[in-house]
């Protein structure tokens, strides 16, 4: 009997071990993406370039939003930027593609959202 139990036991661990972690999310978002930004009803078009933790862009409004260059991760639909570029005090400093972000990215479509209700919405070049 307590052979059968540990049989179980086993299999039951193995099993588990081999179930990936549903919260979990790997998602590679690397490439060239160009769309909008968009705060309060105010439009600007944008283009970030993601590359192996490291993000680049620029949009059509000069410091709206600011973006210039840095880093990020992914953690389920998480994305977090920490910009590299230097801003002046006349900045909105709200306006830095920094923090955490909610996305999906569907396809070649990518919206990544503030908690503030700024938003990207971005299609792969």
């Amino acid at each position: 009997m307590k052979t059968k139990i540990c049989i179980l036991l086993m299999f039951a661990l193995t099993i588990v071990g081999c179930v990936k972690d549903a919260h979990t999310i790997e998602t590679n978002i690397d490439g060239n993406y160009f769309g909008t930004f968009e705060r309060n009803g105010n439009i600007s078009n944008v283009e970030i370039s993601f590359n192996n933790g490291i993000f680049e862009g620029e949009g059509d409004v000069e410091k709206f939003p600011a973006i210039c260059k840095g880093s990020f991760s992914i953690s389920d639909n998480i994305i977090s930027f920490e910009n590299d570029c230097i801003w002046t005090a006349t900045l909105d400093w709200t306006l830095i593609l920094s923090g955490d972000w909610s996305f999906t990215l569907n396809n070649n479509l990518l919206i990544m959202t503030h908690t503030n209700g700024d938003q990207y919405i971005l299609t792969q070049e």
